[in-house]
């Protein structure tokens, strides 16, 4: 249930932009803060390494790296 929480808020995140790793974690802060029950922060870390890895999102090459809605 959190897992799916976070995704959802992630990706609404991202949502036809890029954000920075700092801006992204901001986000999910602000879009989740008094409706979740655990650490924002950590949670949003490991579901950004999954949907990493089932190339839901991705990094861009540029510096810092942000991250975006794989097309």
């Amino acid at each position: 249930t959190k897992y799916e929480e976070v995704k959802r808020a992630m990706l609404a995140a991202l949502r036809g932009r890029e954000l920075t790793h700092t801006e992204l974690t901001r986000a999910l802060t602000e879009k989740l803060a008094g409706k979740f029950e655990g650490n924002i922060s950590w949670y949003g870390e490991t579901v950004k390494l999954d949907l990493e890895a089932r190339k839901t999102i991705e990094r861009t090459a540029t510096r810092p790296q942000r991250y975006r809605l794989k097309t």
